[in-house]
């Protein structure tokens, strides 16, 4: 019995001094830029690893030296609530849950009628854009509850810690934007060899559609959905809000 409890004890000891880690790097962003994330890391590891090379394209840029064409449509495309919510979205989550238990019903129907043909059930998320830098700042890319938990604390925790503002500038300087790049700054020089301040509207609202699957539309510049989601939101930037 004496053993089960120094076990749990000690659990509950790591539990807690991580939960502190996380207040300390984010109480540290207030005033520094952080210079990776752990999925960052993870991605650099696994292209050296497959590739035999390190690629990574990345240069921070401060919130005002990115263009606010491209603030608008990240917001518009990712998280149209950003300025709202206090970092989860609870309406979307919700709406993400129904969907997904929907796609997963019609699924198994069409499983049932031609087993060789059906596609796994398309799952959409309900992350916020403060989710989502939770997640690709300090968590690994793991899907269990606990994980999922976690990420929830996390963004409100950054919410709490840091500006609207703030939180848009680390994300936007750190998300990925193709296999080794990250940020806006290197997503602007990669695919239109200009500056992130510089870029037009449908340049900002391309790139934006990207982020769900960078590494996809990376290989695809020519898909007739990125073509048709970029003109969407193009027109849905007028009225996204920024901080």
């Amino acid at each position: 019995m004496k053993a089960v409890v120094r076990w749990l004890a000690l659990l509950l000891f790591a539990f807690i001094a991580l939960q502190l880690f996380f207040v300390g790097r984010i109480a540290a962003m207030v005033v520094l830029d952080p210079e990776s994330t752990t999925f960052q890391r993870s991605e650099a590891w696994r292209i050296a690893r497959d590739k035999d090379q390190l690629r990574w394209r990345q240069r921070w840029v401060p919130y005002s030296q990115i263009s606010d064409h491209l603030k608008r449509a990240v917001v518009a495309s990712e998280d149209d609530s950003f300025v709202f919510h206090m970092g989860v979205d609870w309406d979307a989550l919700e709406k993400a849950r129904h969907r997904n238990s929907r796609a997963e019903e019609v699924a198994i129907k069409r499983a049932a009628l031609a087993p060789s043909r059906t596609r796994p059930p398309k799952i959409v998320g309900g992350s916020t854009i403060t989710q989502q830098l939770a997640k690709n700042l300090l968590l690994s890319g793991e899907r269990t509850l606990l994980r999922k938990g976690q990420e929830l604390a996390l963004a409100l925790l950054l919410e709490q810690m840091l500006s609207k503002q703030r939180i848009l500038e680390i994300y936007l300087n750190n998300v990925e934007w193709g296999e080794g790049v990250f940020g806006a700054e290197a997503a602007a020089q990669h695919y239109y060899r200009k500056s992130a301040s510089k870029l037009a509207p449908h340049e900002a609202a391309r790139l934006a559609v990207m982020l769900p699957q960078p590494k996809r539309f990376e290989k695809l510049p020519g898909s007739g959905y990125l073509a048709s989601r970029t003109s969407t939101i193009v027109v849905r930037m007028r009225g996204a809000e920024l901080p």
